[in-house]
């Protein structure tokens, strides 16, 4: 499954952002500060990212979960 896929449902970001691609959530990640990206809820995050590019099917869900996760645990997110 390309980098250049879809989610079902965009992520919305605080500010209107939205992470509509694999591509973008993962490009979103790669900004933050190393320190925040090597925090397990990320990890798992970007975990799931590449599942999902590297084999489709339900890994797209779960790489959409694996973010809004993270991002609810620091209050990111909506």
């Amino acid at each position: 499954m390309p980098w250049s896929t879809p989610f079902d449902d965009p992520i919305r970001l605080r500010g209107g952002r939205r992470l509509v691609t694999l591509q973008q959530a993962a490009d979103y990640i790669m900004e933050m500060p190393e320190h925040v990206q090597q925090q397990e809820r990320w990890q798992i995050a970007v975990e799931n990212l590449i599942n999902a590019a590297e084999t489709g099917g339900g890994w797209l869900m779960f790489a959409r979960i694996g973010v809004m996760r993270a991002l609810n645990g620091d209050g990111r997110a909506r």
